[in-house]
């Protein structure tokens, strides 16, 4: 199949989503890895969840690096590095004895070679896919929603019969070899395409304008409200007195777990296909409300195992799509030209929000001695978004558009 091929974006957008795959449990699944190794290093869950915060901080505020270098030498070196970065820092995690050098072997290396994954193939997706940009954004974030499913369930087997320390070794290895096998295909489209569709703005230019930073602040308080669900859904599940129980059959929080990557996965396209119909601020109104929604009846019936587990995917399906549908808004707003770094800038708004979420809100629990007022506050920023999308951004990037 030559690059001219029809066909052969959608290879590209096959490769690019196993990518995704191979980096997401890193973040999915380390709500799985807090127990035993809070145990093993002796730290509180608060000073644990900073190497979360780390993983999310370094994987986004280096991401318009990241993406400059991406659009720079190529996707398939840095893929690649990414790839080995990630397999690298669970192998080398596994035999740390400080949480020191857990925030820098899973967090830092695992930040780096995520971050260099997930801004490159969201970049280059929206520029294969300049008719079909909500879809395809979509499509690669759903790699990184629906890789932990495949995942969840061995790792948690491992972790009960093996311990953390050969869990991380083994699938460390394993996804950073399928990973770095994906990136060997990747290529960025021509450049005379991407000239073909408009220089666009330039990253300094982008950040001059009131639509980025609002669009930043919503990614933000978005991030929050999801990251905190992720990082600590162990912990309030077992004061829920969640965690020892079994649903259908299987383990109540694995099992969330998978649903959760199911539904997070689902989400990014069909609310990227959905936005490119109904539009993006439309969507972004209806998908974030309807998450404040699904927030609201999980924590008030969250002492019944079987509603913990269905409504866990319903919050999912209303959060995950902010990776399909903040890529597509950006780009249709700010031009093709420097999608991958001005991407990387945006992004940077999900490390504020896995600290926001991570550990501010592990110690807000900590300190008041109930998650009332941590999933009031991730409600109110759900509720907020969807309101700031339709009455405030519409508006202003309509006459942002009008006069670029």
């Amino acid at each position: 199949m030559t690059e001219s091929s029809p066909k052969f974006r959608w290879l590209q957008l096959a490769l690019g989503v196993i990518c995704m795959m191979s980096i997401s449990s890193s973040q999915y699944v380390w709500t799985l890895f807090t127990k035993p190794l809070g145990a093993a290093l002796g730290v509180s869950l608060a000073e644990l969840q900073v190497t979360f915060s780390v993983l999310i901080v370094i994987q986004t505020f280096f991401s318009p690096f990241q993406g400059w270098l991406v659009e720079r030498f190529g996707p398939r070196l840095l893929l690649s590095a990414g790839a080995v970065l990630t397999g690298a820092s669970w192998v080398l995690a596994a035999q740390v004895q400080s949480v020191t050098l857990l925030y820098l072997t899973y967090g830092g290396l695992g930040g780096i070679g995520t971050g260099i994954i997930y801004v490159g193939v969201v970049g280059l997706m929206v520029e294969w896919f300049p008719d079909k940009r909500g879809f395809a954004a979509g499509m690669a974030a759903a790699g990184y929603g629906f890789g932990a499913i495949v995942t969840t369930f061995p790792i948690s087997d491992s972790l009960a019969a093996s311990g953390y320390q050969q869990t991380l070794e083994i699938f460390g290895t394993i996804l950073g070899l399928v990973g770095l096998a994906a990136a060997q295909g990747v290529k960025r489209p021509r450049l005379a395409a991407i000239e073909a569709a408009g220089s666009g703005a330039t990253p300094r230019e982008m950040l001059k304008t009131p639509v980025f930073w609002l669009l930043f602040l919503m990614m933000t308080m978005m991030s929050t409200s999801g990251l905190m669900v992720i990082s600590q859904m162990a912990s309030f599940a077992k004061d829920f007195g969640i965690a020892g129980t079994t649903v259908f059959g299987a383990a109540a929080v694995p099992l969330a777990l998978t649903i959760d990557r199911v539904t997070n996965g689902l989400t990014r396209p069909f609310f990227g296909w959905l936005s490119d119909r109904i539009g993006r601020e439309n969507t972004m109104t209806l998908a974030f409300g309807g998450e404040a929604l699904a927030m609201i009846a999980w924590f008030a019936t969250r002492d019944n195992a079987v509603l913990f587990v269905v409504l866990s995917g319903v919050v999912f399906f209303g959060w995950g799509e902010i990776f399909s549908l903040f890529p597509s808004v950006l780009t249709d707003t700010f031009g093709e030209r420097h999608c991958t770094t001005n991407y990387g800038f945006l992004y940077m708004a999900q490390g504020i929000g896995s600290v926001l979420g991570g550990p501010l809100a592990a110690l807000l629990h900590e300190r008041t001695g109930t998650w009332m007022p941590v999933f009031s506050l991730v409600i109110a920023c759900d509720l907020a978004t969807a309101l700031l999308a339709y009455t405030v951004l519409k508006p202003l990037r309509r006459r942002y558009l009008a006069i670029a």
